[in-house]
């Protein structure tokens, strides 16, 4: 449910206003490709969660399987990633309340803040704590989408009209089709598409504090994709059904804009506290992940000592402060530049997100040639074809940074350009820590390893 709590997050409820925009109909097709990728990713992290559970999760399996520098680079992109799309996550927070009259005079930075210490009090808390909210958030956005969807096929089958518009298919052919704008806006806007999945890969993460990992884990990582498959997929359709892809915009959750022209009172209203929820939830998520991920690299001295420090209650707030802080420059950012905030942010996410699965997956090929010499042994629950699914994922996420750069009208060509000064950072910063890194390893044959139990 935490995996699933935070990738039906902000990537839905509010990017896929903006992409409907940007491609029409067809954002559907990038939905589901990019989720059988996702699914790939998660299967193969499964498969080492089975063989070794650890909250340190891939960044404890690339010092497993690439070194310590490996472990370094994948650690701090994942990082990244979450301060990035806690950055996201109160802008989009702060656009939600917006919606409300009553708070539109409120300046954006000021909501964000609020949403970050809100959140940020939350995680502290304790980790039984979380993972009872984070279920229960879950349940919410699940539930809420499900209702969503049971709404749609009933106006659907009666064909009330919606806005004035009939529902039906005749609302995709009679605005462009299925690629009303071409092939190009839908390979352009596949970045924000992987953003929109990220943090499946929290099952890894999670697994480190549950009591039967090899059982659960399996069971887990299967429900997972299906379940989010249909609820992206499934959801765009029915968006693209009932009101035409032009009625969409970056502006406004796309399930809100629905809400508010079918006629029920409140309906909006509701839907908007529903996908505010799920922004919260998201981040607290990505407050929870990377608290765990900056204590185990702590512990081998890739990461600030203090990131390693654990309250009574179990939580590891050092690195959940650091997080918090670096979420900061976010209500920095939502009060520079309000328009643009949650695009940037999200396209620096995604570099992050392409960073973690690719190194996942360089993880999965070292472990499975490494159980080809007899090294280890792979579990019954296995990625099949390997390397042929490996190599193919990491092709098609560096072809996602390729088309990047080809967006000359977004920020994909800027988000691409970072890549300079993050090497350059990643470069000083492994320099800076690796005599140390290696004194660690020296002390230790096994690699650290912190079940945070």
């Amino acid at each position: 449910m935490i995996a699933i709590g935070g990738a039906i997050g902000t990537g839905l409820f509010l990017g896929a206003g903006g992409n409907l925009a940007k491609a029409g109909p067809a954002l559907a097709f990038a939905y589901a490709v990019c989720g059988v990728f996702a699914f790939f990713v998660v299967r193969a992290l499964g498969e080492l969660v089975v063989h070794r559970p650890s909250s340190g999760s891939f960044v404890s399996y690339a010092r497993e399987f690439l070194g310590e520098r490996g472990a370094f680079v994948a650690g701090w992109m994942y990082v990244l990633n979450w301060s990035t799309a806690g950055m996201a996550d109160i802008t989009a927070v702060a656009l939600y309340v917006h919606y409300w009259s009553m708070f539109t005079s409120v300046p954006q930075w000021v909501l964000a803040a609020i949403a970050l210490a809100i959140v940020l009090t939350v995680n502290l808390i304790s980790v039984k704590t979380f993972g009872e909210m984070e279920f229960w958030f879950a349940i919410v956005k699940v539930a809420a989408l499900v209702l969503f969807l049971l709404i749609g096929i009933f106006f659907l089958v009666t064909g009330k009209p919606v806005d004035g518009n009939e529902p039906g298919f005749t609302l995709i052919s009679d605005h462009g089709g299925f690629f009303p704008l071409g092939v190009l806006p839908v390979v352009l806007i596949t970045q924000t598409v992987v953003f929109a999945y990220a943090a499946v890969e929290m099952v890894g993460v999670t697994a480190g504090e549950t009591e039967d990992p090899e059982k659960l884990v399996p069971k887990a990582v299967n429900s997972i994709m299906w379940r989010v498959g249909i609820f992206y997929v499934g959801s765009v359709v029915m968006l693209t059904l009932l009101l035409p892809w032009t009625a969409y915009s970056a502006d406004e959750s796309p399930f809100v804009t629905v809400l508010s022209k079918i006629g029920v009172p409140s309906a909006g209203g509701i839907m908007n506290l529903v996908v505010l929820t799920a922004a919260m939830s998201s981040l607290n998520s990505g407050l929870y992940t990377t608290g765990r991920i900056l204590r185990s690299m702590a512990m081998a001295g890739s990461a600030p000592s203090f990131t390693a420090r654990m309250s009574g209650s179990h939580v590891p707030y050092g690195g959940i402060l650091l997080t918090a802080t670096a979420a900061l420059f976010g209500v920095a950012l939502n009060a520079w530049l309000p328009e643009d905030a949650f695009a940037i942010v999200t396209n620096i996410s995604s570099l992050g997100v392409i960073s973690t699965w690719c190194m996942i997956m360089l993880c999965h090929l070292v472990f499975v040639r490494r159980a080809r010499e007899g090294v280890v042994r792979r579990p019954a629950f296995r990625l099949w074809a390997s390397p042929w699914i490996e190599l193919t994922t990491i092709a098609f996420l560096l072809a996602v940074v390729v088309m990047m750069w080809f967006d000359k009208d977004g920020a994909g060509r800027d988000t691409v350009l970072m890549l300079i000064p993050i090497a350059v950072c990643l470069t000083i910063g492994w320099y800076a820590v690796r005599g140390r890194v290696h004194r660690i390893a020296s002390e230790s044959e096994a690699p650290p390893v912190d079940p945070l139990q």
